[in-house]
């Protein structure tokens, strides 16, 4: 048995999991019953549309190539 226990350094555990459920029941009373995650996302896509809309030659060039390289989703991904 490797005792990992010093005079200087002690080890314990702490086991989260019951902390994670509350606070995850938590958000989700607080997000309530009129919470729609498919709207949220569809709300996101939107925004990430308009953001990338309306750019000029340079701009567009720029986010071709950060899409090409995988730094942003497609315009059919966001």
């Amino acid at each position: 048995m490797n005792d990992r226990n010093t005079s200087d350094h002690h080890i314990f555990e702490l086991d989260l999991t019951e902390h994670e459920a509350r606070r995850r029941t938590e958000v989700l009373a607080a997000l309530g019953d009129t919470w729609d995650p498919i709207a949220v996302m569809e709300g996101e896509a939107e925004a990430n549309r308009l953001l990338y809309s309306g750019l000029d030659a340079d701009q567009q060039a720029t986010y071709d190539m950060l899409v090409a390289a995988g730094v942003l989703p497609s315009s059919g991904q966001a």
